[in-house]
């Protein structure tokens, strides 16, 4: 059976579904077994989305208009339809990027493979830019992509001085720059490090 999925962006009137509607009574789909959302494509609450995956058995085949209409993202889009497959549902795009995908078809199934393999890639790509994104910011500093409040020779600087009987907290932290809530959480009454100041000690 075909199952087929509409969905626009705006309820102001501004889209209409009926282009949707006739691409999709065109490929064979009954407008009985249509399901729409209006809501944008990176919602996570479309009820009409989760409806239809619902309702979906092995053997129907999910249609939609674009391949934008089902998708948040090119990763949401590949786990989606892979867990189609699993559910041993087939996938067709009828116009528009990614029209050539059928997992129907040997072709299409092809086609589909190359937008895996993107996502894969764009996943790749995401998890590089973090961890170089880390390692620069622990360079400057910070833990977690996070600065610290007080720099490594602040740290040195509360150290030496808390401790002694002369030092008025006030005024160092005053100094520093800091509250004295946050001073205490580098280093202690006695000058002991605690873990927010071992961290910066530990930074290259």
């Amino acid at each position: 059976m075909l199952i087929g999925y509409a969905r626009i962006s705006k309820a102001d009137g501004s889209q209409v579904l009926d282009l949707q509607h006739d691409a999709l009574k065109k490929a064979g789909v009954s407008s009985k077994h249509v399901y729409q959302d209006t809501a944008s494509g990176k919602a996570d609450d479309r009820a009409g989305l989760a409806a239809c995956l619902r309702s979906l058995r092995k053997g129907d085949v999910l249609v939609v208009w674009k391949l934008d209409r089902l998708g948040r993202s090119l990763r949401h889009l590949v786990n989606t339809v892979h867990d189609l497959a699993d559910r041993g549902v087939g996938f067709k795009v009828i116009t528009g990027q990614g029209a050539e995908i059928d997992t129907t078809t040997a072709a299409g199934k092809l086609v589909f493979g190359i937008f895996a393999s993107l996502a894969e890639f764009e996943r790749e790509l995401i998890r590089e830019r973090t961890t170089a994104g880390l390692a620069s910011a622990r360079s400057r500093g910070r833990v977690g992509g996070r600065k610290h409040a007080l720099s490594k020779s602040k740290v040195r600087r509360a150290q030496a001085a808390i401790g002694k009987p002369e030092t008025v907290v006030s005024d160092l932290c005053d100094e520093l720059g800091v509250t004295r809530s946050t001073l205490y959480r580098y280093v202690g009454p006695d000058g002991e490090l605690r873990p927010q100041g071992e961290q910066v000690i530990s930074l290259g």
